[in-house]
């Protein structure tokens, strides 16, 4: 039988999962309480020993800028070397001091063809490609080396602000006097223009006692586009064109107005492939297409200040899903910004254009 005192002490045993109060906040964290002033000191330090190196798009490794540390296991073999020397002293074991000098000698000539494994290898970083807001950014690393062997076990990865061990790292080898490129992976945190994080390229080769690594900062910057919405409305109507303003206007649906039968030697961006889809469908093989004259006379025109929208990132989002919508319905179309206008056109130079002054509201 529990003793009453122990029982009273517990008021809420036996009680309902219900009635049970919910555990305070951050008290079943992944790291300790303990922990958070160690980890806030390690990312001071990171920024502090970050801000030190040069920002480059192409690095060449060399003993300044390659480190050289014990992993775990390191530690452990360094641990066990200690009781085998002094088990040999006491005991006076022949033997011993074979097994133990052998050991540690591995373990010597392992740091150097470790650390010969990194140096040397010249790192490149081409411009990533822009994304939008959301996705994830591929880093296309390429790897050169001059050496006459196989560069074996090559890692690299994205350094993240809470420290190495919260990043995956792609793992490669070099081929001799060879190259070797390597995708990885990183997600921007917003629109904008970015400063790309710090990478980091290591290897473990041969025994995985030290881990050999360095640290680059690239140069190149991220254009990340705003994210597009993902049910946006359909394309505002045109605005005639100074001259014409009874001409027709542009129909909500994204369609002009004025098209004629295809003619050949049209060119694709003329055909109305929507019509053309719903045409095949009924067992018809005619094409249509936009009327030039009525092209001219109307603009579609992309305005900051009449797409509606709750605040400035929902609008940006909206104008972002015209532009890839009037796009890929091959229509001219312009862009009304705060403070600047991009002139109706077409094209991916054009899109690419317009989400860049997007990005960068």
């Amino acid at each position: 039988m529990e003793h009453p005192r122990r029982a009273a002490r517990d008021p809420l045993q036996g009680a309902t999962p219900a009635a049970r109060p919910e555990p305070a906040e951050g008290r079943f964290r992944s790291v300790p309480e303990w922990m958070h002033p160690v980890r806030a000191v390690r990312q001071r330090f990171q920024r502090w020993f970050h801000s030190r190196m040069p920002r480059t798009d192409t690095l060449t490794l060399s003993q300044r800028n390659v480190y050289i540390l014990p992993t775990r296991a390191g530690w452990m073999l360094a641990f066990t070397l200690a009781l085998l020397l002094v088990a040999s002293i006491n005991y006076q074991l022949n033997l011993g001091y074979l097994l133990t000098f052998l050991l540690a000698g591995s373990a010597v000539v392992g740091m150097h063809m470790g650390h010969s494994n990194l140096r040397g290898l010249t790192l490149h970083l081409p411009a990533p490609a822009p994304v939008h807001a959301g996705q994830a950014a591929t880093l296309d690393i390429r790897l050169a080396s001059e050496r006459t062997s196989i560069r074996h076990g090559i890692g690299l990865g994205v350094i993240a602000d809470s420290g190495l061990g919260d990043t995956r790292i792609a793992w490669t080898d070099v081929p001799a006097q060879g190259r070797s490129s390597l995708q990885v992976a990183w997600s921007p945190p917003r629109r904008g223009l970015h400063v790309l994080p710090a990478l980091t390229a290591l290897t473990l080769f041969p025994l995985g006692t030290f881990r050999v690594w360095t640290v680059w900062r690239p140069a190149t910057r991220l254009l990340v586009y705003p994210a597009p919405e993902t049910h946006p409305p359909p394309l505002p109507p045109g605005e005639p064109q100074a001259g014409h303003a009874g001409s027709a206007r542009l129909p909500s649906a994204g369609e002009f107005d004025g098209v004629r039968a295809y003619r050949r030697g049209d060119p694709q961006k003329t055909v109305v492939w929507k019509k053309a889809a719903q045409a095949f469908a009924a067992g018809r093989d005619d094409l249509v297409s936009r009327d030039a004259l009525s092209t001219q006379r109307q603009q579609l025109w992309l305005d900051f200040a009449q797409c509606g929208g709750a605040d400035v990132e929902a609008r940006l989002a909206r104008l972002t899903a015209w532009v890839l919508m009037a796009e890929r319905l091959g229509l001219d179309y312009g862009l009304r910004l705060p403070g600047r206008e991009i002139r109706p056109d077409q094209g991916p130079g054009h899109k690419a254009a317009c989400l860049e002054n997007l990005a960068l509201c």
